[in-house]
């Protein structure tokens, strides 16, 4: 059960443009892309996200910094 020949696929078609019309095919498949496209955006806000929240907290760690024992010492003989 492969491709359809070229003949079964001229009937699909040909059943598609009765069904639906020639006015709204161009609508139908405008619908289509439009949803792509959307969702295309949608994948790619999701992933800038995603990756904004690495890099905040890859900041965040780093900022963490334990004071080195020079630091140490000089705050205990301020205390």
């Amino acid at each position: 059960m492969g491709m359809p020949s070229g003949m079964q696929l001229l009937v699909i078609v040909l059943i598609v443009l009765i069904l639906f019309g020639g006015k709204k095919i161009p609508e139908l498949a405008k619908g289509l892309g439009s949803g792509i496209k959307n969702f295309k955006k949608a994948v790619k806000e999701d992933d800038d996200e995603v990756a904004t929240a690495t890099k905040v907290d890859e900041v965040e760690k780093k900022a963490e910094v334990k004071p080195t024992s020079t630091e140490a010492k000089t705050e205990s003989k301020e205390a």
